[in-house]
């Protein structure tokens, strides 16, 4: 043997043979890629190229026993979600997928990247990734909630953007921005993102952060809607996602709330206030 002859590397698997062999080594027909290698068949930028990846995420149903080996970690879920098909094998939605990553991240500038990217690219809406978060149990960690503080933000900025857009490119009266209502020396009724003070229509963006308790933070929401109509002003509600998927049909529905305006008895009094 020529002990000068050097020694070449063993390349690294076809990208696809190595997702296969991952999905092979659960022995479970409905398992899915997940993680870092599933945000990459996502085409994340600010996840290192498949090949470069250390080890495959699976995931898998509770009840699966398949152990994690060096070339891939073994992920358990309560429920599985529907997988997407993406280069020929399945793979977990980005809110999932992102989930499992972060459990396994203790970089908090990664983990912001991250987060930030899933929603400033259009991969998802910030309350999927939030309650794949909360389900995983990851909002104890402080460098996950900080991320999460970034990404609910930075949600809604997009969102805002979005709303601007749709007045715009759909001709609709230009409104009053992100102001506060008052009855005349009375209370406080609650801040709006866009409000026609002429047809007394407003809209609301609903952006309630998952961490907290839907069901009465909708009921707040009910409230403030019903009070405000109340005294004759209609409130529009709009999710980020209605905006990203159907602008069109929001600002519909915004158009016919303007136009229905004359129909309706005059609005109170209200101070309309910056907020």
């Amino acid at each position: 043997m020529n002990h000068n002859t050097p020694i070449t590397p063993r390349p690294l698997p076809l990208t696809s043979d190595r997702l296969r062999a991952a999905l092979d080594h659960t022995r479970d027909s409905e398992a899915m890629i997940t993680g870092l290698a599933a945000l990459a068949l996502h085409r994340f930028s600010s996840v290192p190229p498949l090949p470069a990846l250390d080890r495959i995420d699976v995931l898998v149903a509770r009840t699966r026993r398949p152990r994690s080996t060096a070339e891939v970690r073994v992920v358990r879920a309560q429920e599985l979600p529907v997988p997407l098909d993406l280069a020929g094998v399945p793979v977990a939605p980005v809110a999932r997928a992102l989930a499992d990553a972060v459990s396994g991240l203790t970089d908090a500038a990664t983990v912001r990247r991250l987060l930030t990217e899933a929603v400033r690219a259009g991969h998802c809406e910030p309350g999927a990734v939030v309650r794949e978060l909360n389900r995983a149990r990851l909002l104890n960690r402080p460098h996950v909630v900080d991320a999460v503080d970034s990404l609910l933000a930075e949600g809604r900025s997009i969102a805002e953007e979005r709303l601007y857009e749709m007045v715009r490119e759909f001709a609709l009266p230009d409104p009053m921005w992100n102001v506060d209502l008052r009855l005349p020396g009375g209370p406080h009724l609650g801040g709006l993102d866009a409000y026609w003070p002429d047809q007394a229509v407003a809209v609301e963006l609903d952006t309630r952060a998952p961490r907290q308790d839907d069901d009465a933070l909708w009921s707040e929401y009910t409230r403030k809607r019903e009070h405000l109509e109340r005294l004759g002003i209609t409130v529009v509600h709009i999710t980020p996602r209605k905006l990203r998927e159907a602008m069109d049909q929001q600002a519909t529905v915004v158009r016919t709330a303007l136009m229905a305006a004359s129909d309706r008895q005059p609005a109170a009094y209200i101070v309309v206030l910056p907020r």
